[in-house]
């Protein structure tokens, strides 16, 4: 059974050799090929050779065109810096004002060079595996691309104080959300994956009018076009769960502090659940014996259709040792 195989089946609830293991890899894929983050966030190759020896070496289930948050925002503008060895940093925010969302245009994915670049990844990731691996592609959502043009601070004060400004500001975001994920698609992506991390910082009804409507907006998009949709938002989001159900994602991420078995009661038959150990205290601190003991845990309470990954990105430095444990849970 290919990895492809093994994830539609697991999609349908149906048996598997092994529980698919979708851990998101980055940081930790770049320095294990011995290349400096700067390489692997502007150089398609360095990112398509680093999740290749991901897929080698420990026996992932998924490649990922994901690397850092700011490639749209970059093409739209932005300024960020790429230090050699460090994440990136957006330095100045876009949106210093209300009158800069003139600043907004839209930006065709070809266009842009930071979107481009993930384009030709996925379709290099199509030239290796496509068709026996799912290949990954990936958005921002409305909302965490809002956060990463206007910053953070001046974001949770404006939904409060200028809601009318943010709505317009999303309706122009989103567009070029889905432009993306489109061209994503059609690179070569099985799977949009959409990370709207912010979110979990808002309360309900902040959430239902300024990040779901826009996340059902891009999920429809990529169902159009026969793809699969990962949602992934980092955080506590408990009190999201059953919103986030309504999304159209094929799959729901949820972090390590949302309790797995809440989080598997509410999704039910509606969708896969993936997740979720704590990728600091159990892998990247924890003994292999605590890997094993935590990947179970998942496996026992997360149903049928469950995926297994780390609450978030697998940190780097992680023991390798602890990532072979994992499996060795899989496989059982």
């Amino acid at each position: 059974m290919n990895s492809m195989e093994r994830m539609t089946r697991r999609l349908k609830g149906e048996p598997v050799d092994r529980v698919p293991n979708f851990d998101i890899m980055m940081n930790f894929a770049a320095h294990y090929i011995k290349k400096p983050l700067r390489a692997y966030y502007l150089d398609y190759r360095v990112l398509v050779d680093a999740n290749m020896a991901m897929l080698e070496n420990f026996d992932l289930d998924i490649v990922q065109a994901i690397s850092d948050p700011y490639r749209e925002t970059h093409d739209l503008g932005g300024e960020i810096i790429f230090e050699p060895d460090h994440n990136p940093l957006c330095v100045n925010p876009l949106l210093a004002e209300y009158a800069d969302l003139e600043k907004i245009k839209f930006v065709a994915p070809a266009d842009g060079p930071r979107m481009r670049d993930r384009l030709q990844a996925l379709r290099a990731f199509r030239d290796k595996v496509g068709g026996e691996v799912p290949i990954m592609g990936w958005v921002e959502g409305a909302f965490a691309q809002g956060v990463d043009v206007r910053g953070i601070n001046e974001l949770m004060v404006d939904v409060s104080l200028e809601p009318a400004w943010v709505t317009e500001l999303l309706e122009k975001l989103v567009e070029v959300e889905i432009a993306f994920a489109r061209e994503q698609i059609k690179a070569g992506a099985d799977i949009i994956g959409l990370g709207d991390a912010a979110a979990s910082m808002i309360n309900r009804a902040m959430y239902q009018k300024f990040a779901l409507p826009y996340e059902q907006r891009i999920f429809a998009a990529v169902r159009e076009l026969g793809a699969l949709s990962r949602l992934h938002i980092c955080g506590r989001t408990t009190h999201l769960l059953d919103l986030m159900a309504q999304s159209g994602a094929d799959i729901i991420d949820v972090d390590w502090m949302v309790p797995f078995d809440r989080a598997a009661e509410v999704f039910r038959d509606r969708v896969a659940l993936c997740g979720n150990f704590d990728p600091i205290v159990v892998m990247l601190q924890g003994t292999p014996d605590d890997v094993r003991r935590a990947t179970r845990d998942c496996i026992d309470v997360g149903g049928p259709r469950m995926f297994s990954a780390g609450g978030c990105e697998i940190p780097d430095g992680t023991p390798h040792e602890n990532l072979y444990a994992q499996n060795e849970v899989l496989a059982s």
